[in-house]
């Protein structure tokens, strides 16, 4: 028995336990009731709207179909959740970067155009050049070495056997020049023990071919320097056979001194070869033969005239007829270098 019923009388718990049943059976009921009622009521509702409602066409009923079906997926698209972003990525701290080769790049083709478009602007260099005999042009200087106003130099020129030297030795006697002769530098170069163009200078003479300018014009000033330093007060110069073509007249100009005027020796070919030919006899020189001797008019000709019609020119050349004999020569000789000053 419960324990509240042992404290309660019993008619008392008994009417108290029919008054729960009934009030528990009339809920049930209740609920029931309310049910079937509202059942009931949707029946009713679902006839009404069935009666009163026209009948939709089968192209309504699919149009409405699809609407709602597109409603729906619109729906569930709008509030679908989307999925969720990828998680942001670690840097690698050993990861190549490439903008910085890009900006290096771009800096040194920057600078390359400025360097190049200041260049262009710039007077160019001529490259230099170098003699078929293997010799290096000599470096240029900013003045010669020697000053026309403090030393005189004289170019004596003449085909081969036209008397320049016989001419050159006078004037020596008589004026106090010095007597510079080319081809005796030569000669004398090719026979000095250890020279390195004496091989080069034999050919040359041998054929009649002339010696590469550089060694002739470095001769001729080391002989100026030479004679200068050992004390000659007239600082005058005979240079003999001297210069042979352009280049060397104004290389020679250029590096050791400008040449006060040409004395040139006017002898036709035919008594040139007879003089050169008499003079091989004792001279025991290697060019005075007839070989030699064509080959040596042929190249004065073509190489050393142009030299004597550029300076006739500028006004700077003493023509002397040579075909007489030496003494006449000289006293037409005294009386033409007078006119530039040259006296006794």
């Amino acid at each position: 028995m419960h324990p509240i019923a042992a404290s309660v009388p019993r008619q008392a718990w008994r009417q108290l336990v029919q008054r729960t049943t009934a009030s528990s059976s009339s809920s049930s009921s209740t609920s029931r009731l309310s049910s079937l009622v509202a059942t009931k009521q949707q029946q009713q509702f679902s006839t009404v709207i069935g009666t009163t409602t026209p009948k939709r066409s089968s192209s309504s009923s699919s149009a409405l179909s699809g609407f709602r079906s597109n409603c729906s997926s619109s729906s569930r698209r709008s509030y679908s959740s989307s999925p969720p972003p990828p998680p942001p990525r670690k840097k690698n701290p050993n990861e190549l970067k490439f903008w910085p080769f890009v900006v290096v790049i771009a800096l040194g083709s920057g600078g390359y155009i400025l360097l190049a478009n200041q260049r262009n602007g710039m007077p160019t260099v001529p490259p230099k050049k170098e003699d078929p005999s293997g010799l290096l042009a000599s470096p240029s200087k900013p003045t010669p070495t020697f000053s026309p106003d403090e030393v005189t130099v004289i170019f004596v020129l003449g085909g081969p056997g036209a008397g320049k030297g016989t001419q050159c030795a006078n004037l020596v006697k008589d004026y106090g020049f010095t007597h510079l002769s080319a081809g005796d530098l030569l000669r004398a170069e090719q026979d000095r023990p250890g020279s390195q163009f004496g091989e080069l200078i034999k050919d040359c003479i041998k054929n009649g071919a002339i010696v590469p300018m550089e060694v002739t014009v470095q001769l001729l000033e080391n002989a100026m320097t030479e004679a200068i330093n050992s004390g000659n007060p007239n600082k005058k110069f005979l240079i003999d056979g001297f210069p042979r073509k352009m280049d060397q007249a104004l290389k020679f100009e250029e590096v050791v001194c400008p040449a006060k005027f040409v004395l040139f020796y006017d002898c036709p070919e035919e008594e040139m070869e007879r003089r050169l030919l008499e003079r091989g006899k004792t001279s025991g020189r290697s060019d005075d033969n007839i070989q030699s001797i064509k080959k040596r008019f042929r190249t004065f000709v073509e190489t050393s005239m142009p030299v004597v019609d550029y300076y006739e020119k500028e006004g700077r050349v003493v023509k002397v007829n040579a075909t007489a004999t030496p003494q006449k020569v000289y006293e037409a000789t005294k009386q033409e270098i007078s006119k530039f000053g040259i006296r006794i």
